[in-house]
């Protein structure tokens, strides 16, 4: 083989090569400086450039004016306003995309739904989670306040009729009736507080009413109020005792311990009736019948409290002259009217259920009455 180089066919061709004459190459032989000065807006963010001089590398940097692909997501981002109703967003897997215009996509705003049941609305992101109706009562202007009705009323009437009845006929006669009222108490006191199953709560109530019953019985009419107030403090210091052995958490205690004691005081408070003068009961029991129903009637809530304690005192006369009361009636039969519309209203708090309406509704009218019937009866018998 020779050594020489090789001498082909296209070896003059190349040796003849003027870049002068080449269009090509005149382009690339072009001042670099106006390419530089045009990198920044070119150039793709994270590569990097060389520059000559630092200042003005400076100056292009200070000076950036390009739209990126990094510029036009912070522009589609949307406001902290809206975060409210779209789910966030990732931008962070969008920017690893390799294509310039990819975008996070955004989503279509939810349409409206109805409230998901149960007394609460549907969930969002705003951290307003979810509502009651009472709250959303009160947004809309309306009264959170929903009466029992003319069911409960009439329950509190026969109840309340019962009452007046057995309270002539004997003081273990008047038990049965008193019994089953204590027991109404208790459990929708629970229930109107939002407590529910509170069986031990409930169980230890009406434990302090039916050992109030018992001692009234033993020990009689006059010796009453000891009895009331002494089961009511053996009670009290039960109900501290159960929930110091509880092992809920020191709020969820001291709520419990406050429905309890409150529960075991109206239960035993019911008592009342039994510890009064039976003429005492009978016109109280019948007037706070006459003052419930008249005011679940369809009237606005004044006129329907006044006829309520008119129609109460009418009551009080008429049962007042059948007793031997007389026109004192009025007096006693308004009395336990305004402490049953009282126990009325506390059952209509905060639109309670309809269990909290037959229990509570019921029940707390004849208990807030009983210590009405007890002063006003041995003030006026």
């Amino acid at each position: 083989m020779s050594n020489q180089p090789y001498e082909g066919p296209y070896e003059g061709q190349y040796q003849g090569y003027d870049g002068n004459h080449d269009p090509y190459a005149q382009q690339h032989q072009q001042p670099q400086a106006p390419a530089q000065a045009q990198a920044p807006a070119q150039a793709w963010p994270g590569h990097q450039q060389a520059y000559d001089d630092p200042q003005a590398a400076q100056q292009y940097t200070q000076q950036w004016q390009g739209q990126t692909w990094d510029t036009q997501v912070q522009q589609t981002r949307p406001a902290a306003s809206d975060l409210a109703y779209f789910p966030p967003q990732n931008y962070q897997a969008a920017a690893q995309s390799h294509d310039p215009h990819a975008q996070p996509p955004r989503p279509e705003a939810p349409e409206a739904q109805a409230p998901a049941g149960d007394g609460y609305g549907p969930p969002s992101l705003a951290g307003n989670a979810r509502i009651t109706d009472a709250q959303r009562a009160r947004l809309e202007g309306r009264s959170p306040i929903i009466e029992p009705g003319m069911q409960p009323a009439a329950l509190t009437a026969v109840l309340a009729l019962l009452l007046s009845v057995t309270a002539q006929i004997g003081s273990y006669a008047l038990v049965v009736p008193l019994v089953i009222l204590q027991a109404v108490t208790a459990a929708g006191w629970f229930r109107l507080n939002g407590m529910w199953p509170a069986r031990q709560g409930i169980a230890l109530a009406f434990a302090g009413a039916l050992v109030a019953d018992v001692a009234l019985l033993a020990a009689g009419r006059e010796n009453g109020p000891a009895a009331i107030l002494g089961t009511l403090g053996v009670w009290v210091l039960l109900s501290l005792v159960m929930q110091l052995r509880s092992h809920a958490d020191p709020d969820t205690r001291i709520t419990s311990l406050m429905a309890t004691v409150a529960s075991a005081a109206l239960a035993i408070l019911a008592a009342g009736h039994l510890a009064a003068e039976p003429d005492a009961v009978t016109v109280g029991a019948a007037a706070v019948a006459v003052a419930i129903l008249a005011r679940a009637l369809p009237l606005p809530t004044v006129a329907s409290v006044i006829v309520s304690l008119l129609a109460a005192a009418g009551a009080g006369i008429a049962v007042g002259g059948m007793t031997g009361m007389g026109a004192k009636g009025a007096l006693l039969g308004a009395g336990a009217a305004v402490c049953a519309l009282i126990g009325h209203r506390v059952a209509s708090y905060d639109y309670p259920s309809r269990f909290v309406h037959f229990t509570a509704g019921v029940a707390l009218p004849l208990a807030a009455a009983a210590p009405a019937v007890y002063l006003l009866g041995r003030a006026l018998v």
